[in-house]
């Protein structure tokens, strides 16, 4: 049993609550947090401002989506563990049933040819292919500003990027700059960095920590067992969960892992990143961009089933770490190498997002004058005139739409 220290309410009510930031919560896991502090510690009161500053630290050390951790959690304070699950549904759910929708109107115009084959549908998915570069250019450096605030975390941020850039395609090894930069964290990264590790007020049994921790072990040793055999299903399946169980930082960050779904040949590249493009444009967790990649793949688990277990496998490893990892949290939070791992490993995701930008984002653009052109265009409107992504997304699949008609 979960025991927690607030004032429990119908796990209804919380359903309701998170549905309607899961359809209003445009910009990202930062703006999430927002979203949730003003609705949750300003508005309803359910939590107050402490208790909302240690989920967020929490959350924030841990592999996977910090906003819908959080979320979680905030459900589990208030209504307990139905309460975890209808947060998450709902948060979730809208963002998820849109791409997953999206994913099969593009395979059913490309069955049907006619529409997929225009110039206008072509240079519709380049204007999205085009935003999609311009949002994770911005978010490298957004992450650098934050992450690799000095010349130890820019060396592993700068290293990651030249071994994400050497491993290139090689299928399943994404998670390794990563973990890299996580050891040269606990072994040279010893000055207090700026990362502040708050104590939880959350209460977790046993049974149900090593619940969670047996979970998390299965996630894991299907993401290190050998794929050369696998059929497609299976890689789909695996390869989201290794995005799950491994990805720090959240949002933008779940691409390169997920980019494996690519080289194994389960979604080309085109739809890989329009559909990315799009997800900026959703509501809700990034991370539902997984429900897209479900529902688009080649393997015979596509289409709506193929979305559901995409969308439970991207979110369930992390979800079963938090539980097995409160009973010892308030224990360990304070120790200088657990921080330095974390640096480490934060630094390492800024230079694997960068690998990523190079290939394969700036290059799907090839030569394309006009992608290049409104990448560049839909970079300066997120970056310097901080334009919300989902307009520019929006602003950027019609102008691609507009160029392909041309004749």
């Amino acid at each position: 049993m979960t025991r927690v220290p607030a004032k429990r309410a119908a796990v209804g009510d919380v359903f309701r609550v998170f549905l309607r930031l899961g359809l209003t919560s445009f910009g990202g896991p930062a703006a999430h947090l927002g979203y949730f502090r003003r609705e949750f510690v300003e508005r309803r009161g359910w939590i107050d401002a402490a208790t909302f500053a240690s989920l967020v630290a929490f959350c924030s050390v841990l592999p996977g989506p910090t906003s819908s951790q959080v979320g979680m959690l905030i459900g589990l304070i208030r209504a307990g563990a139905g309460g975890a699950v209808l947060a998450w549904v709902g948060f979730t759910a809208p963002s998820a049933i849109a791409l997953a929708a999206f994913a099969m109107l593009l395979h059913g115009l490309e069955i049907r040819g006619t529409i997929a084959e225009s110039g206008w549908f072509t240079g519709l998915l380049a204007g999205l292919t085009a935003a999609a570069a311009a949002v994770v250019a911005q978010a490298v450096l957004a992450l650098a500003r934050t992450l690799c605030p000095d010349r130890e975390t820019k060396t592993i941020a700068i290293g990651a990027a030249i071994l994400a850039i050497a491993i290139g395609g090689t299928a399943g090894l994404q998670w390794l700059p990563i973990a890299l930069g996580a050891l040269v964290g606990a072994l040279f990264l010893h000055r207090p960095g700026a990362i502040e590790v708050a104590a939880l007020p959350l209460v977790v049994s046993r049974p149900v920590a090593a619940a969670g921790g047996a979970i998390f072990a299965l996630a894991i040793a299907a993401v290190l067992a050998p794929l050369a055999a696998a059929g497609p299903a299976v890689i789909l399946v695996t390869t989201i969960l290794r995005a799950g169980s491994l990805v720090f930082g959240g949002g933008h960050v779940v691409l390169p892992l997920l980019q494996g779904l690519v080289d194994a040949g389960l979604v080309t590249a085109r739809d890989f990143f329009a559909g990315y493009g799009l997800t900026q444009a959703m509501p809700g967790p990034l991370f539902t961009f997984a429900s897209f990649l479900g529902a688009a793949n080649t393997s015979a688990l596509a289409g709506p089933a193929g979305a559901l277990a995409a969308t439970v496998a991207i979110f369930v490893p992390s979800f079963a770490l938090i539980f097995a990892l409160v009973p010892i949290w308030n224990r360990v939070r304070t120790l200088p190498r657990a921080e330095a791992v974390l640096r480490g490993a934060n630094a390492a995701v800024v230079g694997l997002l960068a690998g990523v930008l190079y290939s394969p984002v700036l290059t799907s653009l090839q030569t394309r004058s006009a992608g290049i052109a409104i990448a560049l265009a839909a970079f300066a409107l997120i970056d310097v005139w901080k334009f919300a992504p989902w307009i520019v997304v929006l602003a950027s699949a019609a102008l691609g739409a507009a160029a392909g008609a041309l004749p």
